[in-house]
């Protein structure tokens, strides 16, 4: 006990090992790791890669990958993605969903129907089969982190008649970017 210690208040909580010194692993110690923070949303051990192959479905966006590339026993993977001001992942929609803890900046986020504006701390949940897409409406990055299954489907692109229907929904339709996207009369449409 500490010489301050209070009688009835709990005893402070120490991390440090009071055991004898041993340079053998504890058991199940080997794959545990820290990811420290460098500053402006870098991190030790976390290089930025591309967002996916090079593709007008997407604009200024990288991601860093934490957990899910060292084939750690999880059913999930950490990523954390950012967005240049202006940029945008790909629209579309899988089997798994998605959580999304904003975490720098300000952007959009096109889910279905609903189109939020988000921001620092906030967090949603992408259901499955769910159209979506993010975009950076700031004049910063816009930064977030995600969680989705570890075994998870690949990214299908929305059909021409659901891509329809949800530019059928002004809130959507003004702020959704689909470059690739041709209309009857064969203008690309941006969204925007």
């Amino acid at each position: 006990m500490t010489a301050h210690h209070k009688e009835g208040s709990p005893e402070p909580i120490h991390c440090e090992w009071a055991g004898p010194a041993d340079s053998t692993p504890i058991l199940g110690d080997t794959g545990s790791r820290l990811y420290r923070h460098r500053g402006n949303y870098r991190w030790e051990g976390v290089s930025p890669e591309p967002y996916k192959a090079q593709s007008e479905d997407w604009a200024a966006a990288q991601r860093m990958v934490f957990i899910g590339q060292a084939a750690e026993p999880l059913d999930f993977h950490l990523r954390y993605f950012e967005l240049e001001p202006g940029g945008f992942t790909s629209l579309e929609k899988h089997e798994h969903a998605h959580v999304v803890i904003v975490v720098r900046g300000k952007g959009t986020v096109v889910a279905g129907s609903a189109c939020w504006s988000v921001g620092f701390l906030d967090a949603l949940y992408i259901a499955p089969f769910t159209p979506h897409q993010l975009l950076n409406t700031g004049e910063e990055p816009f930064g977030f982190f995600c969680i989705v299954d570890a075994v998870r489907d690949r990214p299908q692109p929305l059909s021409p008649s659901e891509l329809q229907r949800l530019l059928a929904i002004p809130r959507v339709r003004a702020v959704l970017r689909v470059p690739a996207f041709e209309k009857g009369e064969g203008e690309t449409q941006s969204g925007r």
